[in-house]
């Protein structure tokens, strides 16, 4: 009973992860209807800003972590101008190109900055506790309170505020939204500064506890988006519970079964999902 409520923890401590990523990647593919395959590079170069500002210049690791969602949310509003918003009207391909393009960039800066070799944050948070027989650390901790804070306050944003139902009316429809007066490419700035920046609250908080590298943007990326595809395309509550669900699966199935397969298991599930709901859990089918 211990190790499965440890992994359940566990699975639910990644799943906070996952959800925080995908939702960012979720909000990008609702404004502009365009898959961001550099997202999970967004998050990666979000755990190295993080380090930069704690060992570089020794600030604090909120301090860090704050001036890591403005920079990181600045590049993504860099990223949107230069990338993205002169291939609206082209073909997907075209996108798609340069999305591939972006993310070989990020990893390619990455790794002349900061090495190949894989870094971790300094853990401001070290101390561990158990509870019911879960070993639990502060840290890991964090990790599933901030995502539930984050996505709190997100809902209330987009739901309580005019610039929150102002971008939900560029998500719904663009064409529409413009005939009212709507900026559509200051929404599309300001959702990829959001999104970026919920990258980069995901890696500063789990980076003091795993090993960050340039080449771990590629993995969490492609988990985003099989996330995003099983909640359903463009459904922020999906996105949140295709995460914790990926979460949970991964750690059960290392927990009971091998650790070396947790991804394997994790994306077979899905798969089964996939084959009796194709939409995914939210999805609807197009009439």
């Amino acid at each position: 009973m211990e190790l499965f409520l440890q992994q359940v923890f566990n699975g639910i401590m990644f799943g906070s992860t996952y959800a925080i990523v995908a939702l960012g990647l979720t909000l990008v593919m609702g404004i502009l209807h365009i898959p961001n395959f550099a997202h999970g590079h967004l998050y990666m170069l979000g755990g190295y800003i993080t380090y930069f500002f704690i060992t570089s210049l020794g600030l604090g690791y909120w301090p860090s972590l704050l001036l890591s969602i403005i920079v990181l949310g600045i590049l993504g509003v860099i990223m949107e101008a230069i990338v993205y918003r002169p291939l609206h009207d082209q073909p997907h391909i075209n996108a798609f190109i340069a999305a591939v393009g972006a993310l070989l960039v990020l990893e390619a800066m990455a790794e002349v900055i900061w090495g190949p070799q894989g870094l971790r944050i300094p853990n401001p948070y070290p101390h561990t506790f158990q509870f019911l027989g879960i070993i639990m650390s502060v840290q890991r901790l964090l990790v599933i309170i901030g995502a539930v804070v984050l996505i709190v306050l997100l809902h209330l944003f987009l739901k309580k505020t005019l610039t929150g139902t102002t971008i939900e009316a560029v998500a719904q429809n663009r064409e529409g939204a413009m005939l009212n007066g709507i900026n559509v490419n200051r929404v599309s700035a300001l959702t990829f500064f959001i999104s970026s920046g919920t990258a980069a609250v995901a890696a500063s908080f789990i980076s003091p506890i795993f090993v960050i590298s340039p080449a771990m943007g590629a993995i969490i990326g492609m988990k985003a988006f099989i996330i995003v595809i099983l909640g359903g395309m463009g459904s922020i509550p999906g996105a949140i519970i295709g995460g914790y669900f990926l979460g949970l699966i991964e750690s059960l199935g290392g927990g009971y079964v091998s650790a070396a397969y947790k991804d394997v298991i994790a994306f077979g599930a899905l798969i089964v999902i996939f084959s009796f709901k194709p939409t995914g859990l939210f999805g609807k089918k197009e009439g």
